[in-house]
């Protein structure tokens, strides 16, 4: 313990050897404080210039920028935290590749759940549907609630909230009924063989026409659909708002019905004819 104590007392080694050491280490040290201090600065100045940026657009989901502005901060933060331990002679490849390693292990046990989170990045930035829409995804069709990273939320038409994995939606079919605002309606009314077509079309059209919620263009089309076995099938096309599409198409079912039923034109149902035999009982044997 002495001979350390004279060793580190004696003036050759302090000049020579421990002087230069601390000068090394204090210089490593501020530059590593200086290195992280920038680093920090062009962290934090990118994200919120990226922010801004994609903001400014209108098209990017505040979820969407959110995720990607993190990832930017938090991947300079990880490049100057390298940065620093090179100024202190670590070997910073062997360390690049141990994240290397650790990543491509995380993300082999975590494939499915990144599957949903780049499905969602997709479905937040070009937007197939928004919150509010009717839509039909994976055979599933409501309307969405939420929109997340790695779930979609819809709720069924008879309100059960239905919780879709967006790795399932982005990869299959999406139909928007709501995306173009407008629906085509249809609605197909049978009359018999012996009733007057052009006055069961002036029946249908004549209610079409007097409906606000049906739009003038495109115009009403009304045509002779099929022949079926025992009725005339007439079907109409008519176009509406999206939200007014279900409400509208079942009250031409209803008025449509009582308007035939008014101007007594007929429409044909399935009948069905039971024909009873009541055979006479054989009378008993006279020698019985």
């Amino acid at each position: 313990m002495e001979e350390l104590i004279t060793y580190l007392t004696d003036p050759d080694t302090l000049t020579d050897k421990l002087l230069p050491l601390v000068a090394s280490w204090a210089g490593n040290i501020a530059m590593a404080i200086i290195t992280l201090i920038v680093g920090f600065m062009i962290a934090g100045w990118l994200s919120r210039s990226l922010r801004k940026l994609l903001s400014r657009t209108g098209r990017v989901d505040p979820i969407v920028v959110g995720f990607l502005t993190s990832m930017v901060r938090y991947g300079i933060i990880a490049l100057t935290i390298i940065a620093v331990l090179g100024e202190f002679g670590i070997e910073t490849t062997s360390i690049i590749a141990v994240f290397g390693a650790a990543g491509l292990a995380i993300g082999l046990a975590l494939q499915g759940t990144l599957s949903h989170l780049a499905a969602g990045v997709m479905l937040l930035f070009f937007r197939p549907f928004r919150i509010g829409d009717f839509v039909e995804v994976n055979g599933i069709s409501g309307t969405v609630k939420d929109i997340t990273l790695f779930t979609t939320d819809v709720a069924t038409l008879d309100n059960k909230k239905v919780i879709v994995p967006n790795g399932t939606i982005w990869g299959n079919p999406i139909t928007n009924f709501a995306a173009n605002g407008t629906r085509r309606c249809e609605t197909v009314m049978g009359i018999g063989y012996s009733d007057d077509i052009d006055k069961a079309i002036g029946v249908m059209r004549a209610l079409l026409e007097k409906d606000d919620r049906i739009l003038p263009d495109p115009a009403i089309n009304i045509v002779v659909s099929a022949l079926g076995d025992s009725a005339v099938n007439l079907t109409a096309y008519y176009w509406t708002e999206a939200g007014d599409f279900f409400a509208t198409r079942m009250d031409m079912n209803k008025w449509m019905k009582e308007a035939f039923d008014k101007e007594g034109i007929n429409i044909p149902f399935p009948h069905r004819t039971v024909i009873l035999e009541n055979a006479a009982a054989p009378s008993p044997s006279a020698d019985g």
